[in-house]
């Protein structure tokens, strides 16, 4: 049945159309009105258009009722326009939203299979991917696809890895173990020793990488099968020894220059730039706020004493210094050698005449190269003085100072009959391993007095159980500044004149 219309429901049905649209309507709906779909009758046709017409002069009618009333046209423009702008403007809200969603899903997904920001100042190369593998291939150096590659090959995850390598000016947290030892020269040497999970990666760096690129002949320390022997060997029994020493070796060598030698071995910037930061670190200073501790840089980034990064690194950048060196050595008719920061030049025959214009060909060097030469430890030793290459005796063969020999032999016996109590040697900080680090150094050079000496040692100590812990004293850096004490003057021989007064 149906709907039953109310009376002002079917005033306004009839005012939409006409009354005899609606009544043909009707008519149809309810069988009284036969109409033939595919040939329309001329009376309904006609109906039809009288309501079509209708419905036109009402609309128009409208028109001009909003026209004749400019205010409420004005108020129709304005509220159209209104709403049209609303609605473009959630259009435009949603799309944007969509955006940022995305944007946030594809900086998700980035973050977890790249890294894309590291801190200030070092996160400008970190898009370049761009890898030289022919170069890599020509060190024998392993090739990454990715960060992801590297984090994975060095059992990392990719948080891991940025955490480790990531830049703070300001942090609540520190990679390094800082703590002073004292020289034998006198003053304090700072040693920044890694925290183990940091330590472990630049491990992973040195045998991974590093070790696999072979530095000069010409460097000694902290070389597989090189020693401080191997350093003096080649400075026996010549007339001349110069020692000389770069000042601040390790600090010398910045960030900038580490990650360029990553790049050189065919690395992309990204991957050059994560190593340089794994293998680097400020200089920092420990703040107090609130209770709570803060570590600020307080200078740009360099190589860490104490991490076991920092003497490869250094020996591979010192490549053309040697080179350089070498080549000078060569024209003077000297010897050269380098053990970490000490270089060493010898000469027989004429070569000791020309000791002064060695010297300044050697400084130009050094400035050139970005160093800088210790003025407070340059040695002439000439034949007839004792003549020392990285503490080993050269002037006929090699040997251990017979003063410093009785010395120790001294203490071990003063030691086995009152204790150590009052009892130093070297200054050292621990007794006893300063002891047994001297006993490994004389077995080097004298391998039975060495192993008289471990037996004594073992005697006074007891025997040394081994440990791969490293034995870090507790006294953190708290203050601010290194006291700068004056290291003795090793420039002058045996009748009191400096070197340059010698030549």
């Amino acid at each position: 049945m149906s709907e039953r219309l109310s009376r002002q429901q079917l005033y306004d049905r009839i005012r939409e159309t006409s009354k005899d649209e609606y009544i043909l309507s009707e008519m149809k709906k309810l069988g009284f009105w036969k109409s033939n779909e595919t040939e329309p009758q001329i009376s309904e046709q006609l109906i039809q258009r009288e309501g079509d017409l209708h419905r036109e002069l009402n609309d128009l009618s409208q028109q001009q009722r909003r026209y004749d009333n400019q205010q409420a046209m004005i108020a129709d423009m304005r509220k159209s326009r209104m709403e049209a702008s609303k609605k473009k403007q959630l259009e435009t809200k949603q799309r944007n939203q969509q955006k940022r969603i995305e944007k946030a899903e594809k900086w998700k997904t980035q973050q977890q299979n790249s890294i894309v920001y590291l801190g200030e100042e070092v996160s400008g190369g970190l898009n370049s991917t761009q890898t030289d593998i022919a170069k890599l291939n020509s060190f024998g150096l392993p090739h990454f696809t990715d960060v992801l590659a590297l984090a994975q090959a060095m059992k990392l995850t990719l948080g891991r890895l940025r955490f480790l390598a990531y830049n703070r000016k300001v942090s609540t947290v520190s990679h390094y173990k800082r703590f002073y030892l004292p020289k034998k020269s006198g003053g304090k040497r700072l040693i920044s020793a890694p925290m183990p999970m940091l330590k472990d990666a630049q491990y992973w760096i040195l045998e991974h990488i590093l070790y696999k690129v072979s530095p000069t002949d010409l460097a000694h320390g902290f070389v597989p099968n090189r020693s401080i022997m191997t350093n003096a060997q080649k400075h026996i029994g010549q007339d001349v020894v110069i020692n000389l020493d770069l000042k601040d070796f390790f600090p010398t060598i910045d960030y900038k220059r580490v990650k360029g030698l990553f790049n050189k071995f065919g690395y992309s910037e990204q991957i050059a730039t994560i190593l340089a930061l794994i293998c680097s670190e400020p200089d920092v200073e420990l703040l107090e706020i609130d209770g709570k501790q803060y570590y600020t840089a307080k200078s740009e980034r360099k190589l860490p004493q104490g991490a076991p990064t920092s003497p490869a690194i250094t020996n591979l950048i010192c490549y053309r210094l040697d080179c350089r060196f070498e080549g000078i050595a060569k024209k003077f008719g000297f010897q050269y050698s380098r053990y970490a920061d000490d270089l060493t030049f010898s000469a027989k025959g004429e070569g000791k005449k020309l000791v002064g214009q060695l010297l300044w060909s050697v400084k130009q060097v050094i400035t050139n190269e970005g160093f800088t030469l210790h003025p407070d430890k340059i040695a002439v030793m000439r034949k007839g003085s004792q003549q020392k290459v990285t503490g080993i005796v050269v002037n006929d063969k090699a040997g251990i100072d017979h003063k410093e020999l009785h010395k120790f032999r001294a203490l071990i016996h003063q030691i086995g009959k009152t204790g150590i109590a009052g009892k130093t040697w070297r200054q050292g900080v621990n007794l006893e391993n300063s002891m047994r680090g001297y006993a490994e150094f004389v077995s080097m050079v004298k391998p039975e007095q060495g192993q008289k000496f471990k037996i004594a040692l073992d005697k006074v100590f007891g025997v040394k159980v081994k440990s791969d812990k490293q034995d870090i004293p507790q006294n953190p850096i708290i203050e601010n500044k290194l006291p700068e004490e004056k290291p003795k003057n090793i420039n002058k021989n045996e009748d009191g004149k400096s070197w340059w007064e010698v030549i």
